[in-house]
Order: structure tokens, then sequence, then C-alpha cells
């Protein structure tokens, strides 16, 4: 069975990556497209040493899998993962984020999505981001926007940046943080017209469980047609 995997990244930390990726995780369930979600890094762990974004990608994944294998690298303290990595004197090491992924890309899924961690430039150690293992295996990538005041910078940034690498940009998505946005309409559609890669869906803040399983639907049909 092909895989399609997919990088997901974000405008910054708390934009909106395991919504959205969890959405898209319901979404393929609802169309019977087997879909894993995985997050090879984290940091701020649970006492039990897990991740709270990688157990909503476990809970909401076609595929059953020990946590583990969601997530291979995770540190304790809810920091900057290179900095928890010193910290704690457990180095990221790429040899393991590349046999999760080899391991992810055997499995029975039609859809892989690889959840980063903070934003784009995300560093793992003194000289390398996890852009660079990103670009290096040639991974696809849909950015979440996290729709706020300044997020028309921080998005242009991130996609000069996600081109700069080499990685092709599928798609992106606004996710409506914050529900007092001013000019909210005005700033998505400056994002559509500055974007070349396509808007594959709007979600707004806090939208109703029936809203919220549309938009599951219709962001899974779009990232597939990308895929396609």
């Amino acid at each position: 069975m092909a895989v399609n995997s997919v990088f997901i990244t974000a405008t910054d930390t708390d934009a909106g990556k395991t919504f959205i990726s969890s959405l898209l995780l319901q979404g393929f369930s609802r169309l019977n497209i087997p879909a894993l979600g995985v997050k090879p890094l984290a940091a701020g762990a649970d006492k039990q040493g897990q991740n709270s974004d990688a157990l909503l990608l476990q809970q909401y994944s076609g595929i059953a899998l020990p946590y583990v294998q969601i997530n291979p690298i995770c540190y304790q303290a809810p920091v900057a993962p290179h900095l928890a990595a010193f910290n704690e004197k457990r180095h990221i090491d790429e040899k393991v984020l590349n046999n999760a992924l080899a391991n992810w890309q055997s499995l029975d899924a039609e859809r892989l999505l690889i959840e980063g961690a903070g934003g784009w430039l995300l560093p793992i150690d003194d000289k390398r981001c996890l852009a660079d293992w990103v670009a290096e295996h040639n991974l696809p990538v849909l950015l979440v926007v996290g729709m706020k005041l300044g997020c028309l910078n921080h998005a242009m940034l991130t996609v000069r940046e996600i081109e700069r690498s080499g990685c092709k940009l599928l798609g992106w998505v606004a996710n409506c943080i914050d529900p007092e946005m001013a000019l909210l309409e005005q700033n998505i559609a400056d994002l559509r017209q500055r974007i070349t890669a396509p808007c594959l869906g709007v979600v707004p803040f806090a939208p109703e469980q029936n809203r919220l399983n549309e938009l599951a639907v219709q962001l899974a049909q779009s990232l597939a047609a990308q895929l396609s």
C-alpha cells in the first residue's frame, strides 16, 4: 500500500498543529482512508513520560501503535527540545528519527501525518533544525497558520523558508485561534493572495461539533487532492 507522507508545521507554537492534525485524522477515518499521525520529537511530558499532543495523535490514528512508536523522542520539560536535550543529557539522535520514519512508511497506512514541534526552524542541535531533516527526506509540507495579530509576517517568513529548503508546500490552513482578531477575513484574503500554495481550509474558533465533523472531512479531502 502506497503511503503519502506529509510534514505538518506551523507559524508558531500553539498555532494549532495538533488540532488540525487530529481533524485530518478524523476526516480520513470518516472517508475510510487508513491514516497515521505521529510526532517524532516532543518536549513536555506527563508523569508517564508522554506528551499530550502525541497522545491525541495516537487516539485519532486509524492504525493502533504503542506510544513510543508514535513519539520516539520525548523530553520532560515543556521547553525548546534541543535545550531540554542538553539539560537531560540526552541528545536528539537523528538515527532514531530516520528509523522511525522508515517504520512508519512501512505500515499499512495510506496517509502519514508527521507533526513537527514548534515552528519550521525548530533547532535540534547547535547547527541543525528539524526542517533540515524534513528536507533531506523530501517530505511535502502542510502549514498551519495561527490567525492572530502578526500572523502575516509569521506566515510569509515560514513560506519563504519552506520554499528555500526545497520542500514542496502542499497548502496551508487558516486556524482561527483568536476570537477577537480584527480584520480576520481581510487577513485570510491577504494570505490567499500572497501564498502561491492553496488554502485547504479555514477553521473558525471553537466551532460546534457538527461543523467540526464537516471541516474534518473537507480538510482531509482537500489534502488528499493535493497528494494525488
